[in-house]
């Protein structure tokens, strides 16, 4: 009986060894697996908000310098233009800039070279491209700081060729499809459109003069159209016929001394300022509106208002700014 009751102590110091042993190897080496992960550490918050601006407009945009000398006389694709722009340049004479968004000719032209003035006027279209035939070395430096896509004959050959029937420089034209289009807001962003304000004086004629060009504007109320001629012709769109703008805006900008380009008196080219305010004629609907524009920087579109302050929209359709010294 003594033997046995030995035998069952010693099995039993044998358990409590073995179970002892146990718990002091979970202790030494498997304790981490049982505490709860630290929590990791807390970063500080995000000083970097979401932008808050919309992203910018990205309608296609494309500018075409166009020739209106007698020479250069039928151009082509003017009539295709979602905005004319008429610019002085030297000797008293106009140059066209055409703005293509809702659709681009097969071809345009005759194109010609850029003028200080393009650099600051079409700032306000955001990153369009601008197709030109070359500029003066001081002229082409601003033009590629400028929000603009540069495009001339050495820079796309193949977008561009020449018509041997017209005399040089008259006869260069080009493939807008074969053309990078820039992006930025397209015209019906720019510019403010919808219906006329009250008043308005009934008009079926203007004429505005430059020293060297003058551009007459007579209502059609069958065409809903103020059609253009130049210098005593109707001004000519290759395969459409007279040209033709549902609004032409007339508008009083400070003229200055440009950089670059002289004439043959060896003047300088002007330098039409846009950004700022003056007076405005607005024509639309056989009416003509006396107003006011504004534009208080370069990236923003001209707002044009009535002399109540009202604003003066344009008549939906193709649209001639004509930029004249006031």
């Amino acid at each position: 009986m003594r033997a046995k009751a030995i035998r069952r102590l010693l099995a039993a110091v044998a358990v409590f060894v073995v179970v002892g042993a146990a718990v002091a190897a979970l202790l030494l080496f498997g304790g981490d697996d049982e505490r709860p992960a630290a929590p990791p550490p807390s970063r500080p918050p995000s000083t970097t908000s979401a932008p808050s601006s919309t992203p910018p407009p990205r309608d296609p945009v494309l500018v075409v310098k166009i020739d209106n000398v007698s020479a250069a006389r039928p151009q082509t694709g003017l009539a295709a233009a979602d905005v004319v722009y008429v610019e002085p340049v030297e000797g008293g004479l106009t140059r066209l800039a055409a703005v293509y968004s809702g659709q681009l000719p097969p071809v345009a032209g005759p194109v010609r070279s850029a003028r200080e003035t393009d650099a600051e006027l079409l700032a306000q279209y955001g990153h369009p491209t601008l197709v030109f035939s070359g500029a003066a070395p001081a002229i082409m430096d601003l033009l590629r700081a400028a929000p603009l896509t540069v495009v001339t004959e050495l820079s796309h050959p193949g977008a561009y060729y020449r018509d041997p029937g017209r005399p040089r420089p008259h006869n260069l034209y080009t493939r807008p499809a074969d053309l990078p289009v820039g992006t930025g807001a397209g015209p019906s962003r720019v510019l403010r459109f919808g219906v006329a304000p009250a008043g308005g004086r009934a008009t079926t004629e203007h004429t505005v003069s430059y020293r060297a060009a003058s551009y007459h504007l007579r209502w059609s109320a069958q065409q809903r159209r103020w059609l253009v001629s130049l210098d005593g012709s109707s001004l000519i769109s290759s395969g459409a016929g007279q040209v033709g703008a549902a609004t032409v805006v007339i508008q009083q900008v400070r003229v200055e001394p440009g950089r670059g380009v002289r004439d043959s008196t060896g003047s300088l080219s002007p330098f039409a300022r846009t950004v700022g305010t003056g007076k405005v004629t607005v024509l639309r609907d056989g009416l003509a509106f006396e107003g006011t524009w504004s534009r208080p920087t370069a990236a923003e579109g001209t707002r044009f208002t009535t002399k109540d302050g009202e604003p003066l929209r344009l008549a939906k359709g193709p649209v001639w700014v004509l930029l004249v010294g006031s």
